[in-house]
């Protein structure tokens, strides 16, 4: 692409005072404040003084700075431009919302969590933004990420399994066979912290939510009502979680678990005992199927074996299930040419799960579990997004930041839900934004009502017009 040589570019001025350059914030925050946001935090948030006065607006105006982008403080100045506060009330200044944020104190972004779980069941009732989670399997996920910054002054940062400094996020994910995974439960720690402290409390907290969320999408009757139960929900987790106070936690909340084991000596002596008959051959790399014997011609198998876990503890710990294994050949270099052992030609994965083998067998319960890795993409996403940065010096505003980012991933997953474009509804924050909150546009007053004027020929413009309608237009009575 070339610049115009027939009228090129002169000059350029920022005078204009009716422009927004991001319109789609207007039926993503129409959509948060039918679901209540404003009115969620005015009734949770006790933040003390007069920095915590109108404390839904200004949780409103951090969840809205990023939707639109804001990944620091100082980037809620793009709340303040143009014809902003034409379309919103009183767009704070980012040094009110820094102060906001520095007067949180642990109680306060507890209460905070109870206002981001709220909004994800009123966003549930709302939208299908977890399309099935009444009729399917719903997958929970669990996984901790280090979130690096710079400088001495942040409270908390440490040199954690990473090596790099930062605070450690420790969220749970909640996905459907048809909708994209949503954030359900947040928390942030010290940078050093191990990966499985306080995991127990997170996944029941999550379990809990989803029990609420099934309920709502029931009497919203936006779900198929069935006669039988729905399945147990599945926990995903790798071997850091490996635990009885993360497994007995899940059980005790009514789900099944699927966690990886990592490969200590009881493994090991388990692996041995299966039969060299008992492994089937995967879709994996590099693999290839086979029409006329109708199976993979892999590298890679797997099998199965009946396992109680933690059987050395005491006895009400033990949790019997299955030991089931993938293996591929080990194609590192041997470090002793002359010892020759099982596991040197071998390179072998093993999880435990409790899920029944007449309802997922040993292909199926691993393919499900490899799909464990989605949660990875979320916490890349957040990091891409508002997580690019630990704004602040404290370590509850921070923590406060991170449950504001939450909020805005799952909020702009639900607009794109409503967008009906099954390639939006499972998008990542950076595509929703590029297409839908991104939109520049010019207002226009009439009759005391305004009008957004949007590019001609916006790509995305069906998928715009069904969001606006769905907030604003026709279908608005969806969500009220």
């Amino acid at each position: 692409m070339q610049l115009s040589h027939t009228r090129p570019v002169a000059a350029a001025c920022f005078d204009d005072p009716n422009l927004v350059s991001a319109a789609g914030l207007v039926p993503v925050m129409a959509l948060a404040q039918r679901s209540g946001l404003q009115n969620l935090a005015d009734e949770h948030l006790t933040v003390p003084n007069d920095t915590g006065s109108n404390a839904g607006r200004k949780i409103g105006s951090l969840v809205a700075g990023m939707v639109a982008g804001a990944d620091s403080i100082s980037d809620m100045a793009i709340l303040r431009h143009g014809a902003m506060h034409v379309l919103f009330e009183r767009p704070y200044a980012p040094s009110t919302l820094g102060s906001f944020l520095r007067q949180f104190r642990f109680g306060h972004v507890r209460q905070l969590d109870a206002v981001a779980s709220r909004l994800l069941q009123a966003l549930a009732e709302r939208t299908p933004l977890l399309a099935g989670i009444d009729t399917d399997r719903v997958m929970i996920d669990i996984d901790d990420s280090i979130i690096e910054v710079h400088g001495h002054d942040k409270q908390g940062s440490g040199y954690g399994y990473s090596g790099i400094r930062g605070l450690n996020s420790l969220i749970t994910t909640v996905t459907t066979e048809t909708a994209a995974p949503v954030i359900t439960a947040q928390r942030l720690r010290k940078g050093a912290c191990g990966s499985s402290r306080g995991a127990a409390r997170m996944i029941a907290d999550t379990l809990t939510t989803v029990d609420r969320l099934r309920q709502v999408v029931i009497d919203t009757g936006t779900g198929t009502h069935v006669a039988v139960s729905p399945p147990k929900p599945l926990l995903r987790a790798d071997s850091a979680y490996f635990g009885h106070p993360s497994i007995g936690a899940a059980i005790r909340g009514g789900a099944d678990v699927s966690i990886t084991t990592g490969l200590n000596s009881v493994i090991k002596t388990a692996i041995s005992a299966i039969s060299d008959d008992a492994w089937t051959p995967i879709r994996y790399t590099d693999a290839l199927y086979d029409t006329d014997t109708e199976r993979w011609i892999s590298a890679a198998e797997v099998a199965e074996i009946p396992f109680t876990a933690f059987a050395s503890q005491k006895k009400s710990h033990h949790v019997p299930g299955r030991l089931v294994v993938r293996r591929i050949p080990d194609l590192r270099p041997k470090k002793d040419q002359g010892q020759g052992e099982l596991f040197d030609v071998w390179r072998f994965h093993a999880f435990f799960t409790t899920t029944d083998p007449a309802d997922l067998d040993t292909v199926t319960a691993d393919q499900i579990h490899r799909r464990h890795a989605i949660i990875e993409q979320v916490h890349a996403d957040l990091k891409n997004s508002a997580l690019a940065h630990m704004p602040s010096g404290k370590f509850c505003a921070n923590a406060a930041w991170l449950v504001c980012a939450v909020m805005a991933f799952n909020l702009a997953r639900a607009a794109a839900t409503l967008t009906g474009d099954r390639s939006l509804m499972k998008a990542t924050t950076g595509t929703i934004r590029r297409t839908l909150i991104s939109v520049p546009a010019r207002i226009a007053s009439s009759a005391r009502r305004l009008t957004l004027h949007l590019p001609q020929r916006w790509p995305w413009e069906t998928s715009w017009k069904a969001l606006f309608d769905s907030t604003f237009g026709r279908d608005a009575h969806i969500l009220a």
